[in-house]
């Protein structure tokens, strides 16, 4: 490999970490006290399941075979259309060889279709939804909850060489009440650049969690506080 494609390589590395963490600084302010605030993962995080490329990266295919390798990370709001998110791509040819590599930004939320929030999940040893077991909860669950639905966003491609590109990522993810016509998870991209589709979702998978606001549990403890002091008052 030769010095040049290694620098690239690293600067690639470094400028999507910097995304990321951008994104990551984001998130609070987006999601805080928000009932139509989401957080997203693209092929990331524990996702991806060790040497199963079936996971990580998503990847769309075109017509001719050339494809689009995603990961990403990021949240949206779905009332307002606002989004923050980014990660790494690699574009290749039909038979594999990377033609391009970058960063990507999403910079707006085009649309979002809840398919409802999954009752229980379980995906690399990580747990969501409320217990099945123990003592009940609160019918308001707090915390993010994993979401299907199907969002389309706005993004720019910034590859280490050459100017940018414009382009619509559609992202599904098939938990809840998933429609039949979208029963395959992973991502479809269109191009900005001579229209270019890429329609075939050949593998990746995605998933919206719902932030739901924290629920206070300052007023149930004052009230067992007052009520043995009105006790305590009341003469004999």
């Amino acid at each position: 490999m030769s010095t040049t494609r290694v620098l690239s390589i690293r600067n690639m590395t470094r400028v999507g970490l910097s995304c990321l963490a951008l994104v990551i600084l984001a998130i609070p302010a987006l999601t805080q006290s928000n009932h139509s605030s989401y957080v997203f993962l693209l092929a990331s995080g524990f996702l991806c399941a060790p040497g199963d490329s079936s996971t990580c990266p998503a990847t769309a295919k075109g017509e001719q075979g050339d494809s689009y390798e995603m990961s990403g990370a990021g949240a949206f709001d779905a009332q307002n259309k606002s989004a923050k998110g980014a990660g790494t791509y690699a574009y290749k040819s039909p038979d594999g060889n990377v033609l391009e590599t970058g960063v990507w930004l999403a910079e707006e939320l085009v649309s979002f279709d809840s398919y409802g929030t999954a009752n229980t999940l379980s995906r690399q040893g990580v747990a969501f939804g409320p217990a099945t077991s123990g003592p009940k909860r609160s019918p308001m669950v707090s915390g993010p909850m994993p979401t299907g639905g199907l969002a389309v966003f706005q993004i720019r491609f910034l590859p280490t060489h050459g100017p940018s590109t414009v382009g619509v990522l559609q992202m599904n993810c098939i938990l809840g009440d998933v429609p039949r016509e979208r029963s395959v998870e992973g991502i479809q991209l269109t191009l900005q650049r001579n229209n270019s589709e890429y329609f075939e979702e050949a593998g990746g998978r995605v998933m919206f969690l719902a932030m739901r606001p924290e629920v206070s549990s300052s007023a149930p403890a004052q009230q067992q506080k007052t009520v043995p002091d009105t006790l305590e008052q009341r003469p004999n």
